[in-house]
């Protein structure tokens, strides 16, 4: 629908941020989903994925097109640059997500390259070898400390991404080593600068060529991180693993579930990045939090994010699920981030042992 709103023109070109709103609302308001999928059949189960991520760059062409062609206003060329930046993220974000982390070469070749359409051209590197090795601790760019409200943790995360991306940030761990020479073997990461570049540019040219003289960088990139993100933006305890926090921390609503690929029932895929999204099982036990956009937009207001949201959920988990270790951590953030010392006692009343354990290992 989108598309043809695009090549429709005209009023049509807000069917695709028209869809944010509308999604946003009915999300918060269906019913908590914590069933396990029942699809047995890769190839339908696949079926969206794939269209999501191959339709990505005909959005642009399409809009680019309309553009040219269509008497387009200034108002309606906003919206439809809105609309492009909202669906390059959802679905685009968990669609190329779940494409690269698949086994098959040609999966991962198309969900790398369809990173091109929200302008975060080697996020696979970034994701693959840095956050899912980091994840939850201090090096981790893709999880914030607690107390650094969305702006801080996205201005930081694009800087540390770009960092990664240009090679600038030393890897100094023997295994880490390892696991980047080894994925860079596999997968040709020597050569994305190049790559994407040539892509980009042939991407933007035709753009300009067609008249679209916009700022879809800025829109798409900025719009497109702080989306991606949502997953790790869990202010917990950092300097350890959190899986067993990602576990007990899950926003299980019907559509976030559905249109973002699984990818906010997200714990066991840090276990197995190979599991595809519809065996990926909600964990019952999860601090429930609301839905994905709502989390988000709150996050906009990090008062309303922090009192209303995020700090009764941390509290539940520090004093009902985490280990003594983890309470220690919890307790020194909390402390440097200003926040209320919320511990039941001493040693906890929570029983976890201080080894991470995990719900479904």
């Amino acid at each position: 629908m989108a598309i043809l709103g695009f090549y429709w023109g005209g009023h049509y070109t807000w069917i695709a941020i028209g869809a944010f709103p509308a999604i946003a609302i009915l999300d918060a308001l269906l019913p908590l989903d914590q069933a396990e999928r029942k699809m047995k059949s890769h190839f339908w189960a696949y079926l969206p994925v794939w269209m999501a991520t191959l339709l990505l760059p005909v959005m642009y062409f399409v809009f680019a097109w309309s553009v040219g062609n269509n008497d387009l206003t200034g108002l309606q060329m906003a919206a439809g640059v809105m609309g492009l930046a909202w669906l390059s993220v959802v679905p685009g974000v968990p669609a190329t997500h779940e494409l690269y982390h698949s086994r098959g070469r040609l999966a991962r070749f198309v969900g790398r390259y369809g990173q091109v359409a929200f302008l975060d051209c080697m996020r696979m590197e970034v994701h693959v070898v840095g956050h899912h090795r980091d994840v939850g601790t201090a090096e981790d760019i893709d999880t914030a400390a607690r107390g650094v409200n969305l702006y801080r943790f996205v201005a930081r995360s694009v800087a540390e991404s770009v960092r990664w991306e240009l090679r600038l940030t030393p890897i100094t761990s023997r295994s880490a080593v390892t696991v980047a020479t080894r994925f860079a073997t596999r997968s040709g990461v020597h050569c994305w600068p190049s790559r994407y570049s040539r892509l980009c540019d042939l991407c933007a040219g035709w753009l300009d060529s067609r008249g679209v003289v916009l700022d879809l960088d800025g829109d798409c990139s900025l719009l497109g991180r702080g989306f991606q993100l949502l997953p790790a933006f869990r202010p917990g305890a950092r300097g350890r693993r959190a899986d067993r926090e990602a576990t007990r921390l899950e926003p299980l609503r019907t559509l976030s579930r559905l249109y973002a690929f699984e990818i906010t029932n997200h714990a066991d895929h840090h276990l197995n990045s190979y599991i595809p999204y519809y065996k990926l099982v909600p964990d019952r036990e999860a601090i429930i939090m609301p839905s994905i956009i709502v989390c988000f937009l709150s996050g906009f207001v990090p008062s309303l994010w922090y009192n209303a949201i995020i700090k009764p959920a941390l509290k539940r988990w520090d004093n009902e699920y985490a280990s003594p270790a983890e309470r220690r951590l919890a307790r020194e953030q909390n402390r440097e981030a200003g926040w209320k010392d919320w511990f039941d006692d001493e040693d906890g009343r929570a029983k976890q042992p201080d080894a991470p354990s995990f719900a479904h290992g």
